[in-house]
């Protein structure tokens, strides 16, 4: 099968072209900076932005399917400000989508995010929750992919609990977190997520499914922030901020010219990133076979 995987130079796409090349597909990565040194042996790389048709259109002739990975985080605020999460997630999408019907593609598989929806309480929710609607409503054989945070060689989320530290409590001996830290994730490994999406693109059963998934275990962003310090022989004193503090100061913050979080992201920080029913068992894998954050922030040690 040829897949093209748009987004696959990032965290997620480089596990997953790995993955689909050791199964045996022709995979090709679009990406604004495509770096074949950091890609897997025999991916084949085009240069194209989603926000751009022109510049990724020719990329979807010949090919069978196309996976769409291309996001801004959740974690912190795009610099373009919160109407990048539209032209990325929503325009993007679109263009994707066109593009894939012109040239006949059969499949698509969309990276769309826990909780989305076109109603919801943030512009990347909002903006997820659009993207989906463009590609249910396509002629395309559709599936989609709700993740928790995703973990793993690469990822962000472990380095943005120190970032979290670095924005209210510099050089302080306390870790100071929105609401004492309740806020829920279900941690997913990104070496147990990859194979998840590799088998949706390949099985043509999971068409017309939306998956939420999640790892084998419900944290607060306070047990994550302990685990984190701990597998490092440190520890922290986590001191609670009320979330209308929490809120005003990163309004106030986002206001400012490198500040990594505002408004949106703390409305994120106001509901859990956990699934209802966790969809792994679609792919034949249980939850006691998973990673856990733990055994990932502990291994080799």
């Amino acid at each position: 099968m040829n897949v093209l995987v748009v987004g696959g130079s990032g965290f997620i796409g480089t596990h997953l072209s790995g993955e689909l090349t050791e199964r045996g597909h022709e995979v090709t990565v679009v990406s604004r900076e495509p770096e074949a040194e950091d890609l897997p042996e025999g991916v084949d790389t085009v240069r194209g932005d989603v926000t751009a048709y022109d510049s990724i259109e020719g990329a979807f002739e010949g090919q069978d399917a196309v996976v769409f990975l291309v996001a801004l985080s959740p974690l912190f605020k795009p610099k373009g400000g919160d109407d990048q999460h539209f032209a990325i997630h929503t325009e993007g999408t679109r263009n994707v989508v066109a593009a894939a019907e012109e040239h006949g593609v059969d499949r698509i598989l969309q990276m769309s995010a826990l909780g989305a929806d076109p109603e919801g309480s943030t512009a990347y929710i909002r903006s997820k929750g659009e993207a989906e609607e463009i590609v249910n409503e396509s002629d395309l054989d559709a599936v989609v992919f709700r993740p928790s945070v995703v973990f793993g060689e690469g990822g962000e989320f472990v380095s943005f609990t120190k970032k979290l530290k670095g924005m209210f409590a510099p050089g302080l001996p306390i870790y100071p977190l929105p609401g004492g830290g309740k806020t829920r994730f279900q941690p997913i490994w990104v070496g147990d997520l990859v194979p998840m999406l590799a088998d949706a693109i390949e099985a043509e059963d999971h068409t017309g499914e939306t998956y939420e998934i999640g790892g084998p275990e419900v944290l607060t962003l306070k047990e994550i922030t302990n685990m984190v310090y701990e597998s490092e022989g440190k520890s922290v004193s986590i001191v609670p901020i009320p979330m209308g503090l929490a809120g005003v100061g990163l309004k106030l913050g986002g206001k400012l010219p490198g500040f990594p979080m505002g408004g949106d992201q703390f409305r994120s920080l106001k509901f859990d990133n956990t699934t209802t029913d966790n969809d792994v068992s679609a792919f034949g894998v249980e939850p006691a076979e998973m990673q856990t954050l733990g055994e990932h922030l502990t291994a080799g040690r």
